[in-house]
């Protein structure tokens, strides 16, 4: 039997990156954050995330026709705990503009995925969503929010 949280602060100390996952669905944007999220495949390009089976925001978001992966900048702390939180109105006041095929591009970021669910399969309390790519861009200026043992932070440039 594993101690899962034992487990959780063991997997605490690999440092990840902050995503918010965002969608229109009708004429309403839904989105929450998603810590689990990986590159899958550059032939064809793909990635992946984990949303929790627990989440709300998920069942919505993959029933649009593509969704957008946001990966929050230093500095974006705030909008990571607000699309953390289950429900409520998450995109009052929140600047975003739709990417190439709709999805929300939230302002800021990053990087950003725009994608297309091409699968999606059974990872105990989680599903992985593989997801085809469409569109994606990187703000090389911009430094990434990013997680580890439970708290954010931020990458320190040590120079070349």
């Amino acid at each position: 039997m594993v101690d899962t949280r034992a487990f959780r602060d063991v997997l605490g100390h690999f440092c990840s990156g902050v995503t918010v996952v965002t969608a229109v669905v009708g004429d309403e944007p839904v989105g929450f954050t998603c810590q689990s999220f990986s590159a899958l495949s550059l032939n064809p390009p793909q990635v992946l995330l984990c949303p929790s089976k627990r989440s709300t925001s998920w069942p919505t978001i993959r029933t649009a026709d593509t969704f957008c992966i946001n990966v929050l900048a230093a500095g974006q702390r705030d909008l990571s705990d607000r699309f953390a939180q289950s429900g409520g109105p998450k995109f009052d006041g929140v600047p975003w503009r739709p990417a190439k095929h709709g999805a929300p591009i939230l302002d800021g970021v990053a990087a950003w995925f725009e994608v297309a669910l091409g699968a999606e399969h059974d990872g105990g309390d989680h599903l992985i969503a593989v997801a085809d790519m469409l569109d994606f861009e990187a703000d090389s200026a911009t430094q990434p929010l990013v997680f580890h043992r439970s708290r954010y932070g931020e990458i320190v440039s040590t120079g070349s």
